[in-house]
């Protein structure tokens, strides 16, 4: 079963890691003062829509890991799922949540996101324990 997310080109250091991905779709979109992206030194957001084999998930969420952008690392994550397990990545850090029911795996991502500098309105999305 593959694994599905959302990438954010921007939020990489190396974009080669894509080409290890299946890439569905892109999207663009402008980055606005108003926003609440709070990502002011870009001026958008590229958003691949990805599939990932279940036999490269755990190497790619590695590899992400080290490659999301270093000087804005508080500003990103990545995350991708399957209907049973998900992968939220960090810069250096990555949870792989085996039991998508589970809240306790889910408050430790979460918790470790916020402590990271994530805003809380991105941490807890509803869709994540679904």
């Amino acid at each position: 079963m593959a694994y599905l997310g959302t990438i954010i080109e921007e939020s990489l250091s190396d974009k080669s890691v894509l080409a290890d991905m299946k890439i569905t779709s892109t999207k663009v979109e402008p980055v606005t003062e108003e926003d609440k992206h709070q990502t002011p030194w870009i001026k958008q957001w590229t958003l691949h829509k990805v599939e990932i084999s279940d036999e490269k998930a755990q190497a790619i969420a590695g590899k992400l890991s080290r490659l999301i952008d270093k000087e804005h690392a508080q500003a990103w994550y990545v995350d991708f799922k399957t209907d049973t397990e998900h992968y939220i990545i960090f810069l250096d850090k990555v949870f792989h949540i085996t039991d998508r029911t589970d809240k306790a795996q889910y408050d430790e991502a979460i918790n470790y996101g916020i402590a990271f500098g994530i805003p809380r309105h991105q941490m807890d999305v509803p869709s994540w324990r679904k």
